[in-house]
């Protein structure tokens, strides 16, 4: 599949003469229909240019040197100043349709823009940005339609000095890419209205929170159930009015299930109060009859739930001391419980089990060939990724491909968010809220929350086979609003994550909202 060097090298000199910037008549071209030395294996570290590949602008910062992905070499972008360069590669003679390139990746951050294009398609041009990686590499895709037989790989960085990235092992192949879950949990939404929470959009007009978020790409909503909590939000009554406003704008609708009358999460999973004391194998009922009793509910109101968490955060079980991973047998009865009450009330609804710590490779791995050891039933793998608490993105890229290929389902990010500010709105000392707790490369800004979300969904959608379904970004409209803070039982409890809301300190929507277009 590969040519030889020196024939291509001679083949694209005229192209380069030309820049190859602009889409070339397809009589005029001599490029290969293949991707040529994708695995910069052809020259060795030194190489100014790299075989089959060409450079426009300040071309001494493209070359060639040691260090590859899977080869012995890769390609970078480096200088000591600041610089723009492109290294590019022409496609002809492509058979017109869908087309995925594949790439490896590391960057340093700090650039203006550093990402990989498919342009002169025929189409407008695609492009995805290199996450922030200094140290794992990151596979990413770049999807297109190819409509001119015709197709410019286009690899940029308008970087600042010293500014570097890594890039390696492309493949240019028929396929495609995408996501369909752009969500987010709107749980605290309803309380925040009873206490005076305002929702505007980016021009300062008031309106319907879900609205808004609607208007800028948001396709599912995330609802969480608990039993009978202290303040009577975020249970069934709640959720069915919930669940009203979230279908009339479109949207699909996720039921997470906490079975519990509080937070449930890998360090806590209380009981309701009116279950304490029953047995397991009144538990199981219990379990049962809550599951089918909300989603019945949901469904005879027309609003029936497209996804389902029988969970949330059960890296230790549920139901505690009963459902604890200490006891696997009683575990899987409780989950199964809840898998078959789903499905007795709409079999195409799609039953998720979820889990924190979405960077933990090993633990994940032993969570689910336990479940699937002891016959759990599910059909989704939700996973927690929190960059500033799970682990790295080449962690979370490693989790979630093994979890789609694993067990063979499709996988998505649960819960997810990022700060844009770190000081805090309320008197409530927030979650994070010093520097030294974010992610390198993604600062506390409206840019680094967009942009920390934007390479998440480049992730997800990078998982193969098409599993990797999306994100839910974790409480969008938990904004600073007096009596809705964290607490059910404390109505003067604040909130710790109002700068990582989807909505400013001035309540209109944030600018990385955009994120929810991402492909």
């Amino acid at each position: 599949m590969f040519h030889p060097r020196r024939t291509l090298r001679a083949l694209l000199l005229p192209l380069a003469a030309g820049l190859a910037l602009t889409a070339l008549p397809a009589t005029s071209a001599h490029a290969a229909s293949t991707l040529t030395n994708g695995g910069f294996e052809s020259n060795g570290a030194g190489a100014a240019v790299p075989g089959g590949w060409s450079e426009y602008g300040d071309t001494g910062a493209s070359y060639v040197e040691s260090g590859g992905h899977a080869g012995s070499y890769r390609l970078s972008h480096w200088a000591s100043t600041a610089y723009k360069v492109e290294t590019y590669q022409y496609l002809s003679g492509l058979t017109n349709g869908n087309y995925k390139l594949t790439a490896w990746v590391r960057s340093g951050g700090g650039q203006n823009s550093a990402y990989i294009a498919l342009k002169n398609c025929g189409g407008a041009e695609q492009r995805t940005d290199l996450p922030v990686s200094a140290s794992g590499w990151i596979r990413i895709v770049v999807p297109v339609n190819v409509t001119n037989n015709q197709c410019t790989i286009s690899i940029n960085s308008d970087a600042n000095a010293a500014n570097w990235i890594n890039v390696d092992d492309l493949t240019f192949a028929s396929g495609t890419s995408g996501t369909s879950i752009k969500g987010a949990d709107v749980s605290s939404l309803p309380k925040s209205e009873a206490k005076d929470g305002v929702y505007r959009n980016s021009s300062g007009t008031s309106g319907d929170a879900l609205a808004i978020l609607k208007s800028s790409g948001m396709n599912y909503a995330r609802l969480k159930v608990w039993v009978n909590p202290a303040d009577g939000y975020n249970n069934k009554a709640r959720v069915l009015a919930a669940a009203k406003r979230v279908k009339a704008q479109g949207m699909k609708l996720l039921v997470d299930f906490h079975y519990s009358d509080f937070w449930a999460d890998p360090g806590r999973q209380d009981k309701p109060a009116a279950w304490a004391g029953h047995s397991y194998s009144q538990l199981k009922t219990d379990v049962y009859n809550h599951t089918y009793d909300v989603l019945n509910a949901l469904k005879a109101q027309g609003t029936t739930a497209d996804m389902v968490q029988v969970g949330n955060e059960i890296n230790g079980g549920m139901l505690w001391n009963e459902g604890s991973t200490s006891n696997w047998t009683q575990l899987a009865g409780l989950l199964n419980s809840g898998y078959d009450a789903v499905k007795a009330v709409n079999s195409s609804t799609t039953v998720a089990l979820h889990l924190a710590k979405g960077g933990d490779l090993t633990g994940t791995r032993w969570w689910f060939d336990s479940a699937r050891s002891n016959g759990v039933k599910f059909d989704a793998i939700g996973l927690s990724f929190y960059g500033y608490w799970h682990g790295t993105l080449a962690d979370f890229q490693t989790t979630l491909d093994d979890a789609a290929s694993r067990y063979g389902k499709p996988v998505f990010v649960a819960e997810t968010a990022y700060p844009f500010r770190l000081d805090s709105e309320d008197s409530h000392e927030n979650i994070i809220d010093t520097s030294g707790e974010l992610v390198p490369g993604y600062p506390a800004s409206v840019a680094g929350q967009t942009r920390w979300m934007n390479d998440m969904m480049s992730i997800v959608e990078a998982v193969p086979n098409g599993r990797g379904l999306g994100i839910f970004y974790w409480e969008a409209t938990w904004t600073a609003v007096t009596g809705n803070g964290w607490d059910p039982t404390d109505a003067s409890s604040g909130n710790g994550w109002e700068n990582q809301a989807l909505f400013g300190y001035d309540d209109r929507a944030l600018a990385s909202m955009s994120w929810f277009r991402h492909r």
